[in-house]
């Protein structure tokens, strides 16, 4: 059980100066220039930063996106020596399912605002309450409210670690386990860690390699999951260049990223303006990066993963998969190799962000998912 010393309340309150600074380095801002034809395939054009500046400086409301975190509990703790911060959703059903749901990187914690009360009361919002969760929705060691880690090796594996403490703190001896981007990976992991607690573990993405490194593999592949295949392998060729950065020279980048909000904003946007999120929503990930001062230290999961010993075996838990078009399909072939798939399902909408492009798919998949996995 918790105690008073382990687990205290948190609200964010970001002092009016931090925001003032924020402007006033917003009307500071040394445009890069951009070449003629500069604007297609050499990164997020200039034309789009300047929109998403134009707002962030003359509409964008942080106040607001404060006051709908803070509209939930939240606390912190120190786990394995770094803090981290949470908030806390509880069901009014007596029955609800524990569930821990992590984010990725550049996202934070609002990620999940609009599936927190579908997912936590879902007789409110006209579901039926059979199913229902208490909701821990942590922001990942070295990013967001959660602050920078002032050590090394915060890789999805550690962080799996911590997320078993902290649901252990928090009382829990049964909960599942559900993701996006990095959290996807953490869910699988947590679910290595705790296999006799975690009755199963939801993701957006699994990604996962041939078994082997036999071609026929591919060759043998369909029509549906070689394209995906050449999709995957499109990103990895002219697309994923911030993950070797960040995987390789992340302190190099992190100078950069946490003295200039346009910079951090040109970077992570890459990341997001693609991807079905409106200008708020990205606009409040980065914002978080900002003022909370973890630019740099969100992006070293990179070259912590890369660091990290490989998993050994397939994972045993339960697996579903939800797949939206607007993200990198996974090749299911492949995945039931590394997994134990228990649902995969695939939807005509949403992206990468599916918590905030298609909220009421992703809650239809999370509850029917836990439903097969954790009846009673």
């Amino acid at each position: 059980m918790t105690t008073h010393a382990e687990i205290h309340p948190f609200r964010i309150a970001i002092p009016e100066e931090d925001l003032a600074d924020l402007r006033h380095r917003l009307d500071r801002i040394r445009w890069a220039p951009e070449p003629r034809g500069g604007d297609t395939g050499y990164g997020v054009p200039v034309a789009r930063v300047r929109e998403l500046v134009e707002h962030w400086r003359h509409h964008y409301d942080w106040r607001h996106w404060e006051n709908r975190l803070n509209a939930h509990p939240q606390y912190t703790t120190t786990i394995d020596g770094t803090n981290v911060h949470f908030l806390r959703v509880r069901s009014p059903e007596p029955h609800a399912l524990p569930l821990v749901l992590s984010h990725g990187w550049p996202g934070s914690v609002t990620e999940y605002l609009d599936v927190a009360g579908p997912l936590s009361d879902p007789r409110r919002h006209g579901l039926d309450p059979s199913i229902a969760f208490d909701l821990v929705v942590p922001s990942l060691p070295g990013s967001g409210f959660s602050g920078p880690t002032t050590d090394t090796g915060w890789g999805p594996r550690r962080i799996a670690k911590a997320w078993a403490v902290l649901m252990r703190r928090l009382g829990y001896d049964r909960y599942g386990a559900a993701g996006n981007d990095w959290g996807s990976g953490i869910a699988v992991e947590l679910g290595r860690e705790a296999p006799e607690r975690v009755v199963g573990a939801h993701v957006t993405q699994t990604w996962d390699p041939p078994p082997d490194d036999d071609p026929k593999w591919v060759a043998e592949l369909g029509p549906k999951d070689k394209a995906a295949w050449d999709a995957f392998q499109n990103y990895v060729d002219n697309e994923a260049a911030y993950g070797v950065v960040q995987a390789q020279q992340p302190q190099t980048l992190a100078h950069a990223l946490a003295d200039s909000p346009v910079g951090l904003l040109g970077w992570n946007a890459q990341a997001m303006h693609e991807h079905g999120l409106d200008n708020d929503a990205i606009l409040t990930h980065v914002t978080i990066h900002w003022l909370t001062g973890t630019a740099g230290s969100a992006i070293r999961i990179y070259a912590e993963h890369a660091r990290e010993e490989p998993a050994t075996g397939p994972s045993t838990v339960p697996l579903g998969v939800a797949q939206f078009p607007g993200d990198l399909p996974s090749i299911r072939v492949f995945s039931e190799h590394h997994h134990d798939i228990a649902s995969w399902n695939e939807y005509d909408r949403g992206g990468h962000y599916a918590a905030q492009d298609a909220p009421d798919l992703l809650v239809h998949d999370i509850r029917g998912f836990f439903t097969g996995v954790a009846p009673d």
